[in-house]
Formats: C-alpha cells, structure tokens, sequence
C-alpha cells in the first residue's frame, strides 16, 4: 500500500505542478510543444506507476456493498458518461485550444448547463461510484487520488481561467455552476444523452474483460 499512496501522490501532484505553479517557466524553457511532450510523459509515466502498484497492493477489503448502492451506482456511472461524452460535444471555453469561444457561445449549452466541467465531473462521479462498491482499499486508495485530482483541478481552473481572461470568465462562471444541477434540473441534449448512453452499455459490458465484475444490464 505505500507504493501504491506514493505512486498516487506523485501522480495527483505532478500533475498540479505541470498545470499551474511550473507551467509558465517551463513553457518559457522548453516551448509550448515541449511542456506538452514533457507533461505527457510525466503524466504517463507517473499514471503506469499507478496501475502497476495498484496491481500489486495487498486485497484488503474494508467493506462490503449493499445492493443497493450496486443500484445507485449503475444510475450514477450512466449520469457520468452522459456528462463525459457532453463534455466533448458541447462548446466548452475552459478546453484547451477553445480560445474565442465564450464570444461565440455566450450562454452555456449541453452538459455545460449542468456543470461548467462536466469532465472532470464524469472523472469524480467514476471515483466515487468505484470506490464505494469495490471496498477494497487499493481501489479507494486510487479512486480518491482521481476523483480529488479532477475537483482540485476545476477549482484550480477557474482560478486560472478568472485570472486570464478576467470579467469574461467571472460572467461566465455566474451563469454556470461548479457542482452539478446546483442552479437546477436541466438537459444535456439528445446528443449527450444518447452518445453517453451508448458509451455507459459499452463500458459495462467491457468491464469483465477487463477483470471487473459483471455490471449494469449484463450483471446485477
């Protein structure tokens, strides 16, 4: 278990730095397509380190799962994809490469009605769906390093965001929300709820070649 809190640790903070206190100087270094290389290669680095450690950590259970909580999970993982595959197909200025796009989508639309970062809402909602049904302290180990990378990491973006593009930013997070359906019940569109719909039956049925347990309408 300590490799595998190190290898998490190192994970969620290389990831912090390279994002925000480093970015700039190194990007000043190396270049914007150097940073990019070298992000990726600590971040794949650092993630195989995860996965190998998780792989071997002791299978410690520390609760069981009711059924039900099997049952609100499976309605949260499908929540999660939806908000995921929105967060692709919506116009989402916080994107990389999105530059121009609160002049040209002013209001919010799809998943961003919901939540302004439905990604990372997706990352946090699969954390917390996995952690609490598996019990097993390995996964929780790795499910609270994700799930608390992807809310550190959206605060951290709005502060970003707020701080370079200003009174822009600051009007669009008022008329968004952080947490999700925190300014009511609204719709991600058909495309988002038919493409995360099709993308949650995929995953589920992938999950017992991949070592998971039979889930969704192929299992429980």
């Amino acid at each position: 278990m300590g490799g595998l809190l190190l290898a998490v640790l190192s994970f969620v903070g290389s990831h912090e730095l390279l994002s925000h206190p480093l970015r700039r100087p190194l990007v000043a270094r190396l270049g914007e397509r150097g940073f990019l290389g070298l992000y990726s290669l600590v971040a794949l680095a650092t993630f195989a380190w995860m996965i190998f450690e998780f792989r071997r950590a002791p299978d410690r259970l520390l609760w069981v799962a009711p059924a039900w909580a099997w049952t609100a999970g499976a309605v949260a993982m499908l929540l999660a994809s939806v908000l995921f595959v929105g967060s692709v197909v919506a116009p989402n200025p916080a994107l990389t490469g999105a530059a121009g796009a609160l002049e040209r989508h002013p209001e919010p639309a799809g998943a961003l009605r919901i939540t302004r970062h439905p990604m990372m809402w997706s990352f946090s909602l699969w954390a917390l769906v996995h952690a609490g049904v598996s019990g097993r302290a390995a996964t929780v180990v790795l499910c609270a390093g994700i799930g608390a990378l992807a809310l550190f990491g959206a605060a951290m973006q709005d502060r970003k965001k707020s701080a370079t593009m200003g009174e822009a930013w600051d009007a669009w997070r008022a008329r968004t929300a952080f947490v999700p359906f925190a300014r009511g019940i609204a719709s991600p569109g058909w495309t988002a709820i038919v493409g995360g719909a099709i993308f949650y039956l995929f995953a589920t049925w992938l999950h017992p070649h991949l070592g998971a347990p039979l889930v969704g309408i192929w299992g429980r």
